[in-house]
């Protein structure tokens, strides 16, 4: 069958889905590049542009004051087509975080980070699990008229509380220089262990979730799951490792098309084995990245193929479509709202009270504490994963789910300023200085218009 055949076999009403398909990419990539830059010129992490991009272009700003334009361009008939790309980009993604992990971190600094970690676990847990049970009844009608599971809404509230997420957190201190300082080491190692802790809950959580809290399912997915990591562990690794160094040797440290290729359907196949055991595909492709994590020039290779395409094509439509899919207005009441500022609350008192708590314990002065506290308070990436995971569950109603958005963008756009406020007369002053980072946040004021 020749080329035109196949195009006219398509038919127009593929050519029209995938004009559909066109527009929303080329609006979703342009507006998160621009509102990422200028997001960035601020100070702020690109995600957070990201997210505002889709507040603005879905229902909250623009599906209110253009709806009939707003449901014209972003068609929910594509929708689908739009939730298998931010999944695809989320496998890659985690693929990246897993083989960026560095897992020596959690051998410096083991036990005061530790005890930072486990205080910025419990205690905003143990508060998102109670404020779950104080929003439930008022959100009752749940997902397409189903009611709430009680059980899965408050789990997922804890864990959506407890998170920290260390890339967003790695990048910030890296653009403040404040990486090598004994404050910036123990944080960095205390949001390692939050981090790992975070995955290992969050699989647990899908897990009782998904076999409906059968403790026997639930204990089968628990093992089927520590299986396949102690497989890719004791087994793949080796394996991995040794072809990873041959296809670097064969090309100069870098990986040729049948290598990259090769990666790919390992990848694929990880994400397909953690998704039969009845856990997200995403839990997969972390495992696989992680046991290659000490792999340097390995890593290197892989970013320099992969990153760049990742970070402008699929991360765009995940932030994105995560702000498109949270609606102002279903916080339709001062009610909602005042739950929405309760979220907020709960989730900055748990993990920066908690964490400031421990560091204080341990011997730090009050501004330090309060410092590694904020810089444990980022959550932006982890967040968002943790609460689109519990939205495609079904644990997580609309309303809530804007909540947590709304939570995971304050928590983010607060760690450099309050960070900047707080740490005169700390270590981190002097390495802040020197960074320069105060003189490129005053000439990109200067370039915005902003004060």
């Amino acid at each position: 069958m020749t080329s035109v055949t196949l195009l006219l076999a398509a038919g127009p009403a593929t050519e029209s889905t995938l004009l559909k398909v066109l527009i929303q990419l080329c609006l979703i990539i342009v507006a998160a590049r621009v509102f990422g830059l200028m997001f960035r010129r601020i100070g702020q992490p690109v995600v957070v542009g990201e997210i505002f991009a889709g507040l603005i272009l879905g229902p909250s700003l623009l599906g209110k004051i253009a709806p009939h334009l707003s449901l014209k361009i972003f068609d929910p008939t594509v929708s689908p087509v739009f939730t298998m790309l931010a999944q695809l980009g989320l496998i890659f993604l985690l693929f990246l975080i897993g083989l960026e992990f560095d897992f020596a971190h959690l051998k410096r600094n083991a036990r005061a980070s530790a005890l930072i970690s486990i205080a910025g676990v419990v205690l905003p847990f143990g508060l998102g699990y109670a404020l779950a049970h104080v929003v439930r009844p008022f959100v009752e009608a749940g997902i397409d008229g189903h009611a709430v599971d009680v059980r899965g809404f408050s789990l997922f509230m804890g864990t959506a509380m407890s998170i920290t997420a260390i890339p967003i957190l790695g990048r910030i201190m890296m653009e403040l220089d404040i990486t090598r300082t004994r404050l910036g080491a123990i944080t960095i190692t205390a949001a390692a262990f939050d981090d790992a802790g975070g995955w290992i809950m969050l699989a647990a959580v899908s897990a009782m979730v998904r076999s409906a809290f059968r403790p026997i399912d639930s204990l089968l997915m628990f093992g089927e799951t520590a299986a396949f990591a102690l497989f890719m562990i004791a087994v793949a690794r080796p394996l991995l490792k040794r072809w990873a160094r041959w296809a670097l040797r064969r090309h100069r440290g870098e990986l040729d098309l049948n290598a990259l290729a090769v990666l790919i359907v390992v990848l694929f196949l990880c994400a397909i084995a953690t998704n039969l055991i009845g856990i997200f595909a995403i839990f997969g492709a972390f495992i696989m990245g992680s046991t290659l994590s000490d792999e340097t020039e390995f890593r290197h290779a892989v970013a320099r193929q992969l990153r760049n395409f990742i970070t402008a094509f699929f991360l765009p439509i995940f932030f994105t479509y995560t702000g498109l899919r949270t609606d102002v207005g279903t916080l339709h009441s001062g009610t909602m709202w005042l739950f929405a500022a309760a979220v907020s609350a709960v989730a900055i008192i748990g993990k920066f009270g908690g964490c400031s708590l421990a560091a204080r314990l341990g011997g730090m002065s009050l501004r330090e504490s309060a410092c590694v506290g904020v810089m444990m308070n980022t959550r932006a990436l982890m967040e968002l994963i943790v609460i689109n995971v519990g939205y495609e569950l079904g644990v997580l109603p609309r309303s809530v789910f804007c909540m947590l958005v709304m939570m995971a963008l304050l928590t983010t756009v607060m760690t450099t300023p309050i960070l900047l406020l707080l740490m005169r007369g700390t270590e981190l002053e002097a390495y802040v200085q020197q960074s320069g980072f105060r003189t490129k946040k005053s000439r990109a004021a200067a370039l915005t218009g902003m004060p």
